[in-house]
């Protein structure tokens, strides 16, 4: 079973068209698709041939109802705050990020990422997906000190120790592998993530 994952598209048709391009039973699409939820459609265009096995969450640029209508119109499946089963594995996607500087449509407080999370805890094994990388790590690092991840989700990755975390949202940690205890976490960014399960 194949799962191609990828995240923060940013309008980029050529890197979608790429990536979708890429032989998989599954497509997630981690978040940021657009900037400021605006292009979409010609998004949705891209994606609409493989529409029955793809799922998309928001990221922080995209609102939950817009993500909700964009699948509705196109037939993709919404993976914001769900989770599904395959291959013997628990699939369970969280859009949003925590607060930024830029007031952007998802944003989420630590608190509400801690909440939206708590479903997904007993599920095992567990593949997280989540827009926001957690805090302190090599995937969520931005520049020399400087770390902007979710401590809600490091809090998650830490205690209940999912498989794999996946990620996008920091663009300078794309393809940026670490390892939380067992766990390993790796930003897939635009290029994407091939997991076999």
């Amino acid at each position: 079973m194949k799962i191609l994952i990828f995240s923060d598209i940013h309008n980029d048709l050529n890197a979608l068209e790429r990536v979708m391009g890429i032989a998989a039973d599954y497509y997630i699409a981690a978040g940021d698709l657009v900037s400021w939820g605006r292009g979409l459609d010609r998004c949705g265009e891209v994606m609409k041939p493989r529409a029955e096995k793809t799922w998309v969450m928001p990221g922080n640029n995209e609102s939950a109802p817009q993500i909700e209508r964009f699948c509705a119109d196109f037939g993709f499946l919404n993976f914001h705050c769900v989770s599904f089963e395959i291959a013997g594995h628990h699939l369970a996607g969280l859009g949003y990020s925590n607060p930024t500087p830029f007031n952007t449509p998802g944003e989420y407080t630590e608190a509400e990422l801690a909440e939206r999370l708590e479903p997904f805890a007993a599920l095992k094994p567990l593949v997280l997906i989540s827009h926001c990388p957690p805090l302190g790590t090599a995937v969520d690092r931005a520049a020399e000190g400087k770390h902007f991840g979710s401590s809600a989700v490091r809090d998650f990755v830490v205690k209940h120790q999912p498989a794999y975390c996946f990620c996008g949202h920091i663009h300078e940690a794309e393809g940026a592998e670490a390892r939380i205890g067992a766990s390993i976490a790796v930003n897939v960014g635009k290029k994407g993530y091939l997991l076999e399960l």
